[in-house]
Parts: structure tokens; sequence; C-alpha cells
């Protein structure tokens, strides 16, 4: 554990601030628990969904490749965003400030806040059928519905209890997860070989836009944590500067990428059924190993929706509306349910999934690229953190620049929907970096930058 220096911050800014927007304190993670937290994260039963949406355009070697090349590019954003936050000690909603303005914070938070309830609802329904079948299996008891709300309580109770909690947790969990997703790939290649060989057998695959769009799906469900990658990088120690981060980024997150997305690639090939609870419920052929998967399927949901779907909006809503930490993410958890996560989770939503993320990626990677240019080109890597917190200062209000340069992108992005992450980056970033110079309106964002007069 480590210590913040903080010593230049003037205390009469931060003192009506909620502390957990405050720089942080003290940095909890070290390096086994700081990969630890992105591993747990990372099980993500969306990229089952990604993986099953695969079948019929790729091979299962195009599908690993694109598998990887999606996670290499996450691990080098995460580390280029997460930079700042590490520095800094901020959170991703105070470093928005620099590029967005005070008020302009608001339309990136909720850009990277409603993809977030979004799967924390479908990740929360998907936990939820697994408890609930092991009930059945074990009592002869099965109500959805109960099980889905007293779900939901839990992993916003365990987020209460903030990043402390949050570590040990993961800290935990990633004990056994690889262990696990070994052995449901193992069971999925031997029970259903001759199927996936039959489904795989004419699949002759490209190397075209199917393939990099297939980056971009495993790309854009952690488009939404790379925004918010300070959130996480300002709790690890000193030690882990962005070389060894995007390290350890990608040793967490590879792995259990590949083991999810072949799971749900193989699986769906061979059942032609998308929902790993209903398959593994009844293809493991033991009771004991069907109920200690299912259990882990909805263990895995709380290691990742406490870390990446929880935590993020509830910074939005603080932010935003000025909330406590408590009421935010009991909130989130209200609003994750309002999505109707039930409707997520069909057969015929796979494909629906791919398209959700391709779509929201649109917006987050014009997001990335005005806050990368902005703190690495415009700034130098250098804050004032006093202006950070200065909500009447040189920050106050919408930059507009920032605005009508995600607009931009996104509107590039959306030309190309199925490559929307990669498209924005280089429109977006020039178009920020053009407007800075020249747009009057942005003079006052201009304080520290390259261009300040």
């Amino acid at each position: 554990m480590s210590i913040v220096d903080n010593k230049n911050l003037n205390p009469d800014l931060v003192k009506n601030v909620d502390p957990d927007l405050q720089p942080t304190q003290k940095r909890i993670m070290g390096t086994l628990s700081y990969a630890a937290s992105f591993m747990g994260g990372c099980v993500s039963i969306g990229t089952f969904s990604m993986g099953a949406g695969l079948i019929g355009a790729l091979t299962v070697t195009q599908a690993i490749i694109a598998m990887v090349i999606g996670c290499l590019v996450i691990a080098i954003a995460l580390a280029i965003i997460g930079e700042c936050g590490h520095t800094y000690g901020i959170p991703f909603t105070v470093q928005l400030r620099s590029s967005f303005g005070t008020t302009g914070v608001k339309i990136p938070g909720v850009l990277r806040g409603l993809p977030a309830i979004v799967w924390f609802g479908f990740q929360s329904w998907v936990g939820a059928g697994a408890i609930n079948s092991c009930m059945n299996i074990l009592f002869g008891v099965s109500n959805l519905p109960v099980v889905y709300a007293l779900f939901t309580l839990l992993q916003v109770a365990l987020a209460i209890k903030g990043f402390e909690g949050i570590k040990w947790l993961e800290n935990i969990s990633c004990v056994f997860i690889i262990a696990i997703l070994v052995y449901m790939l193992y069971v999925v290649n031997t029970q259903f070989a001759s199927e996936i060989g039959d489904v795989f057998s004419g699949i002759k695959g490209t190397w075209g836009m199917p393939f990099w769009a297939a980056t971009t799906s495993f790309l854009g469900i952690y488009s939404t944590m790379i925004i918010n990658a300070s959130d996480y990088s300002r709790n690890a120690t000193d030690d882990i500067k962005p070389v060894k981060a995007a390290s350890i980024y990608t040793i967490a997150i590879l792995p259990v990428t590949l083991f999810m997305g072949l799971i749900g690639l193989l699986v769906t090939a061979a059942t032609g059924n998308s929902d790993p609870v209903v398959v593994f419920s009844t293809t493991m052929g033991s009771k004991f190993l069907t109920i200690v998967t299912l259990l882990f399927i909805a263990f895995a949901q709380v290691t990742t929706n406490v870390l990446n779907n929880i935590v993020p909006p509830a910074y939005v809503l603080m932010e935003s509306f000025k909330m406590k930490w408590t009421h935010a993410t009991v909130l989130v958890g209200i609003l994750s349910a309002c999505v109707m996560p039930w409707k997520l989770v069909t057969d015929e939503s796979a494909a629906g999934l791919n398209f959700f993320t391709q779509f929201y990626s649109a917006f987050l990677g014009p997001i990335f690229a005005v806050m990368a240019v902005d703190y690495f080109i415009l700034r130098k890597k250098k804050l004032d953190i006093n202006d950070m917190y200065d909500k009447q200062g040189c920050f106050k209000g919408i930059n507009w620049a920032a605005v009508i340069a995600i607009i931009f992108g996104s509107l590039c992005s959306l030309l190309v929907m199925q490559l929307s992450w990669y498209v924005s980056l280089i429109p977006t970033g020039v178009a920020y970096y053009l407007l800075m110079k020249m747009m009057p309106a942005s003079k006052p964002f201009c304080k520290g930058t390259i261009f300040e007069k």
C-alpha cells in the first residue's frame, strides 16, 4: 500500500466533494491484486455471447486471432487512459473535466454509464438463472424473478463497500477462475466434438470485414472499461507504470476472453443454444459438476459487475446529480432492472448484442480519442490538480470543442459500424486538436495546454 502525494491540493476545493471523487489517498492494489481484479472483472458472459455471434463467419483459428487482437488493443488503451488516474489519483469523472468541462462531463458520463447498466442487468439475469438452476437441482425450488432481485441486491451491497471490498472479492475469485474455464472448455470439446466438427467443416472463414468486425465486438465489450481506466489505476501502487500496467492487462484479460469466447462459439455451434445456463445445466453429466459450473457462472457475474458495471455509472450519478455513493449504487441496480434483461438472453439476442456493442463503441472510441489527445498532446501529461477540482475555474461549463469532436467522430464511426471504435480515433483526435486551437469558445480550456497564450 502506498500514499498519494496531494500536498499541492487546496483543501477548500474538495471540502464539499464526496470522498470517493476526491484524489485517492491510499493505493491498495499491488501487482497481484491488480491482475486479479482484471482477471475476475473480465469473466463476462457477454464474451460468451460475442463468441456465439461469430458462428458461420469465422473459423476457430480466425476467431482466436480476432480475440487476441481485440485484447491487445484493450490493454494498450487501458494503459493510455489510466496513466492520468495513476499519476494524479483522480477518477474518470474528474479526469474528463479538462477536456469536456465541469458540466460537459455529463455527456461522456452518460455514454459510458448506459452500456454498463445494460450489461449489469444482462449479466445479473444470467447469474440469477444459474443460481435458480442450482436451487432447482438441489431442492426442486424455482423462482427466477425473486432470485434475480436478491442477486442484484447482493451485488449492489458488495459495491457499496468500495474498492477495499472489490479487491478481496477479485483476489479470491481469480484462484479458481482459469481452472473452471479450462474444465468447461474440455467438457465442450469432449461432449460435442462431432457436432463442432460438422458445423465448422463447411466454414471457410474470411480475413476481411467480418474478421475485423469480430475484433471490434470483443474490444467493444471492454470499451466502456477503457474510458474509466483511471478508476482502477488510481488504486494501483506506484510501481505499476504504463508498460507494466499494459502487461498486467494483457495477462489478465487475454486468457479469460479466449476461454469465454471459445466456449460461447463452440457450445452454441454444437447445441444451437446461446444461453450458457441452459447448456451447462443439461450437459455436464454430473450433478456435482453441474452445480459447481453454474455457481461459477453466477460468481463470474458478480466479479465483473461490481468492478465494471456498477462503479462507473455510480460515479457518473455522483458527479452529475451530487448523489452519495450508497444512493448512486442503489439507483444503478434499479436502472439495470429497467432494461428488461430477460429479453436480452434469448437466442435471437446474440446478434443484437453484437450490434449493440458495435453501436455504443461508435461513441466511446471518440471519447477515448479526445481524452488521449487532451492529456498527452495538448497538456503533455501535466495537470494542475486545483484546476481539476475548481468548478468555478477555467474548466467551468462545457468545452464545445470536445463535444463537437465526439459528434464528428461518432458520425464517421456510424458510416462503418463494424469497425466503429477504430474508425473514430483519427477523425476525432484531429478535430479536437484543431477546434481547441481555433475555436474562441474553447480558449479558457487552453490553460495548461500547448495553445495557452
